[in-house]
């Protein structure tokens, strides 16, 4: 199916849609009803959805949410809402709707064991920190796949090179698909939607702290006196099942620096995961190369996933804001990394610091890495986020963006140049056209398709499954800004 076909296939749902009535108040359609029976003549010709309408569309006969909702109104007050044109503006942001109801799924078979330490076999230690341990995990109930080779994944899909280029290995991937978290203390974050690129808890159980290999050496201290006759910890702890990545973000980027547009997409998938954090009413607050795991897609792209959650703010209302009132309370970890407004808040009486925009500016922190550069707000650099002068960064617009805008300046940048390009501005209309036919575009491509990049298909998804008009016009804004300075910048030189 042509982009052409499915565009002129969504004209005719929006068509369908708008002559139905859904997006007029339900009184005013009744009464067209009433009028159109007692009219005397020839019948009205009555409109039907059309026969090719997917299951996944249906839901279109009785609810529009997203943008298409914010410009309904305003599209029947300027324009009528009655020309194609203006049915497939609303069809474009409606269509953010069928992208919300994406699931992901699961890369593991369903299984109704695992909930037992003994379901297990557990391997070599993979990664520890203040709050817990991680190993190599294998369940014990699923069938094993037979590997007769030992797999070397070159970052970036690229073919085996000789030996004395960099690569980075997995074997043991095969061996222990998965990776067990044992809890030294804390709590369990509150159930989250799935997100690609948010690390997925697949089984959460507690059971008896075991010996594992190096505990008596990593942490003796929070071992049970049966097992350390000098340890203070519990003799249960959480147990978590999770998917085994084969490096971190950090041990990628040592050997394999990504190019522009890889790494821009990498940056991407952390703002995207860092939004959807933050919707759920979530702030990982200790985001850091360290706690981002890596693997790559079909098509050789290194998908992201954010991970270790020890330090994390989880509410309910999800404003992301924690009361300060004394110098006892938590402000998280990785303190080299914290927003200003973080780590020069001062404890007091009705003091409250915001969360809401924090791990964007880790993630901005972390960018300087992926594009290979030195982090400057670590040691070596000597930047501090209490008091760093922004002549020591390179110039950006006035204000920062949260994690939304700045994946939408993103989106925009990588798949949105012809819009950008145009010098007479961007208006709503012209964006509206770019969405629907980029719409059609990932709806058509679905998964990426055998051999495709299932990374790009995804962020795409995400960009679409979470439209908002005023921060597309935001993000807009910032990279016109940034456009007009270059500009300047060219001319004074």
């Amino acid at each position: 199916m042509s982009v052409k076909h499915a565009i002129s296939r969504g004209l005719e749902l929006g068509r369908s849609v708008l002559q139905l009535g859904l997006l007029k108040a339900g009184g005013r359609f009744a009464a067209k009803l009433r009028a159109d029976r007692l009219r005397v003549g020839p019948p009205a010709r009555t409109v039907q959805p059309r026969a090719f309408l997917p299951s996944r569309y249906r839901y279109y006969r009785s609810s529009l949410t997203g943008l298409a909702a914010q410009l309904q109104s305003a599209g029947f007050r300027r324009f009528g809402g009655g020309s194609p044109r203006n049915r497939a503006v609303f069809l474009a942001f409606g269509l953010g709707a069928v992208f919300r109801k994406k699931r992901f799924q699961s890369p593991f078979k369903p299984f109704s064991s695992g909930y037992k330490l003994e379901d297990y076999t557990i391997g070599n230690q993979i990664g520890k920190g203040s709050n817990a341990a991680v190993y190599e995990a294998a369940a014990r109930f699923a069938p094993q796949e037979s590997h007769g080779k030992r797999s070397k994944i070159q970052p970036g899909g690229e073919e085996e090179q000789e030996e004395t280029t960099p690569s980075l290995t997995c074997c043991s991937l095969h061996t222990f698909p998965m990776a067990v978290k044992m809890i030294h203390f804390g709590v369990l974050p509150k159930r989250m939607s799935a997100h690609p690129n948010v690390i997925r808890v697949y089984r959460a159980f507690t059971a008896d702290v075991p010996l594992l290999p190096g505990a008596q050496e990593e942490y003796p201290a929070v071992l049970p006196a049966r097992l350390n006759p000098d340890g203070l910890g519990n003799n249960r702890t959480l147990f978590l099942i999770m998917k085994n990545y084969p490096f971190t973000l950090r041990q990628y980027l040592e050997v394999s620096p990504p190019g522009r547009r890889q790494g821009s997409l990498m940056v991407l998938q952390l703002l995207e995961g860092v939004d959807h954090l933050c919707r759920q009413g979530v702030a990982h607050r200790d985001l850091k190369s360290d706690n981002v795991l890596l693997e790559f897609d079909s098509d050789g792209c290194p998908r992201l996933v954010i991970t270790d959650f020890g330090c994390c703010l989880s509410q309910r209302d999800s404003t992301l804001q924690l009361p300060f009132n004394s110098m006892w309370v938590n402000r998280g970890g990785n303190a080299s990394l914290m927003a200003p407004e973080v780590i020069t808040a001062v404890p007091g009486g009705g003091v409250v610091i915001d969360y809401s925009k924090a791990d964007a500016w880790a993630v901005g922190a972390i960018s300087y890495e992926i594009f290979g550069q030195p982090n400057p707000f670590y040691r070596a650099v000597g930047l501090d986020s209490r008091d760093y002068q922004e002549a020591g960064l390179p110039p950006l617009p006035s204000g920062r963006p949260s994690a939304r805008v700045a994946a939408n300046m993103l989106h925009l940048s990588l798949w949105g140049g012809k819009v950008l390009a145009n010098q007479d501005g961007v208006g709503v209309r012209k964006l509206a056209d770019w969405l629907l036919c980029r719409s059609a575009v990932v709806l058509l491509k679905g998964c990426g398709g055998p051999g495709g990049n299932v990374v790009e298909a995804e962020l795409q998804r995400s960009f679409l499954s979470n439209l908002d008009l005023e921060d597309l016009r935001t993000a807009v804004g910032f990279l016109l800004f940034g456009r007009e300075q270059r500009q300047a910048c060219v001319q004074s030189a």
